[in-house]
């Protein structure tokens, strides 16, 4: 269940305030629909780890964005060096 969540972070890692939100409620909502949880106390740590673990994804995905940007970015290196 973890690689998911951290996979739901990369892929949507650029829009990563509304990844962490839809991780936040849209986790603890698939675990009540399928009946791995009932609604109780532990659906906020449900949530919790699930917008850690989204957000691993999300730190991944920005950090490749920054460094390609950067990159992107460098001055290319003047001819005859």
């Amino acid at each position: 269940m973890i690689p998911t969540l951290i996979l739901f972070g990369l892929v949507f890692g650029r829009w990563w305030r509304a990844a962490l939100a839809v991780a936040a409620l849209g986790w603890p909502l698939l675990l009540v629909a399928t009946g791995v949880l009932g609604v109780e106390p532990a659906l906020a740590g449900a949530s919790g780890l699930a917008v850690l673990n989204a957000a691993v994804g999300v730190v991944v995905h920005q950090s490749v964005l920054w460094l390609v940007r950067n990159h992107r970015r460098a001055p290319a290196a003047p001819p005859g060096t």
